[in-house]
């Protein structure tokens, strides 16, 4: 399914309104920009499996760009509005994009990757243009809003977050399905799992370009639903647009629970949450406090899954399979979860080990051979890269990801579990916690904390961290505990709710003269 294919019975109906602005575009208005849009591509040369780049804010026009690929047939990479001209132009130049689509409100971005992206044959800018550029809006317009010709189902190829090093594009298996005939897994999985149906209104408070909202917002008007698009999420203005809209579905991420959650209570209670039918989480470990009082808050509304870009595997679970099984991130659905050891064994029920899917959708890593070989097991399976044991009734637990395990006096601390519990404090809005340089111990336990009121005074500072440390150790064994604490008034955070604790480290180790 696809936005045209409701034209009968929603032609008039938002597809999408901007939460800002109230800015609104039509299911028949979306339809025709993106056939407008994938005549021009297939008028530049552009052939199904073809690549397009895009890089926006959450623009009003992004999702009829996106549709207009899909339209086409091409492969289109979203890249991160908040990269660097060098970390763009790499991915731009890197996915084979032929054509680049941006906004003016990046133009500063847009001209300084002309250079570093030679084979892009047209770049087009929305709102307004700069050398090098053509006009978007001018050039669509000169096409004529009738559906191509026997058209096949494009697809995205996204970019991993970088977060552990160079993003690489994520190259599902492209599909060779009609348009008229193409169903995505998320669109399943929304109606299975969701009851999503064209009755509902569909709130996104992410940036469109990470692989969640993009997805989950093309199969929300596949299947005739209206995409409520926040510019940028703040806490407040959220639930003031579930009340203003009658939101029934959304998808957050764990932190924007947590700054919901440390709104004042009369702030909190002044808005009407209670057309919420699914309030879906994912992308980074809950904290089970947090999880506890949104479903307290909210009601068992509260949906949960565990996925990558990689599409490799889906592990889900509601409101009441997560109370049984606190702390949980869900079973499988449609695929195996296995558990292996460093001898690349499985490992009993209960013990930690690195976490492999089976039988999920196969991926390559975009011109990276080596690191498509290292997720894989010789089984076959394949792994995010995530640490986690499973219990006895099949429910998977996340341990952290490999990449951020603190060795310290050569016993191995994953840091989530002191993230999670700081996180709960009420002085601490973020934090980070990872490992830094000791020369006794090789790695000492690091928490960076983005406190709700910065410390005015070294004393006040010392409090503070003495007072953190404390309620570190009241919990959790003294190792996996941080030594010491340093404020900070935001942490690295993308928007899409990862936590950029690479550059935390990498600075810390830098300033110790070491490297990683």
């Amino acid at each position: 399914m696809y936005p045209g294919a409701h034209l009968a019975q929603h032609a008039d109906k938002a597809a999408v309104v901007m939460a800002g602005t109230g800015w609104t575009q039509t299911f028949a208005e979306l339809d025709a920009a993106a056939n407008r849009l994938s005549r021009l591509l297939q008028a530049n040369g552009l052939r199904a499996g073809d690549h397009v780049a895009i890089c926006m804010e959450n623009h009003p026009r992004y999702l009829e760009v996106l549709w207009g690929c899909n339209y086409a047939g091409l492969i289109y990479t979203a890249a991160s509005s908040r990269l660097t001209a060098e970390e763009l132009g790499y991915v731009v130049d890197d996915c084979g994009a032929r054509v680049y689509i941006t906004s003016q409100h990046l133009a500063g971005l847009a001209s300084a990757i002309v250079a570093s992206t030679p084979n892009v044959e047209r770049r087009l800018m929305l709102d307004g243009v700069i050398d090098g550029y053509e006009s978007y809006e001018d050039s669509v317009a000169e096409h004529d809003a009738v559906p191509l010709p026997d058209r096949v189902a494009g697809t995205d190829m996204l970019y991993s977050s970088g977060t552990t090093g160079r993003p690489k594009g994520v190259l599902p298996a492209v599909p060779s399905t009609p348009l008229e005939e193409f169903s995505s897994g998320v669109k399943t999985l929304l109606e299975l799992l969701f009851a999503m149906d064209d009755t509902k209104t569909y709130l996104s408070p992410a940036p469109l370009y990470h692989a969640a909202p993009l997805r989950f917002c093309m199969a929300v008007q596949a299947c005739g639903s209206t995409v409520v698009v926040m510019e940028h999420f703040d806490a407040a203005e959220y639930l003031q647009l579930i009340e203003r809209h009658s939101v029934s579905h959304s998808q957050l991420v764990p932190t924007m629970f947590v700054r919901m959650l440390k709104l004042p209570a009369e702030v909190r209670e002044s808005y009407d949450v209670s057309s919420l039918e699914a309030a879906i989480h994912a992308a980074a470990p809950c904290p089970v406090a947090v999880k506890q009082q949104m479903i307290e808050w909210w009601g068992p509304v509260i949906h949960e899954y565990y996925a990558g870009t990689e599409g490799n595997g889906f592990v889900y679970c509601n409101s009441d399979m997560w109370l049984a099984h606190p702390g949980t991130v869900g079973v499988p659905i449609n695929c195996s979860v296995h558990i292996v050891g460093e001898d690349g064994e499985e490992v009993p029920v209960g013990e930690a080990g690195t976490v492999y899917f089976e039988s999920g959708a196969t991926f390559e890593y975009h011109n990276d051979p080596e690191k498509t070989a290292a997720s894989r097991h010789p089984s076959g399976w394949s792994t995010l890269g995530d640490v986690g044991h499973v219990d006895e009734d099949g429910f998977l637990y996340l341990t952290d990801r490999k990449a951020y395990m603190i060795i310290t006096g050569g016993v191995n601390v994953y840091p989530q579990e002191a993230e999670n519990l700081l996180v709960s404090h009420p002085s601490v809005v973020d934090v980070a916690v990872f490992g830094v340089p000791d020369d006794e111990f090789g790695e000492q336990v690091k928490a960076v904390v983005e406190p709700v009121a910065m410390p005015e005074t070294d004393d006040d500072r010392a409090a503070l961290e003495a007072a953190l440390i404390a309620y570190c150790r009241e919990h959790l064994a003294d190792v996996k505990c941080p030594r010491s604490v340093d404020f900070r008034p935001e942490l690295p955070r993308h928007p899409t709710g990862k936590l950029y604790k690479r550059l935390l480290k990498d600075e810390y180790w830098a300033a110790a003269g070491r490297s990683i």
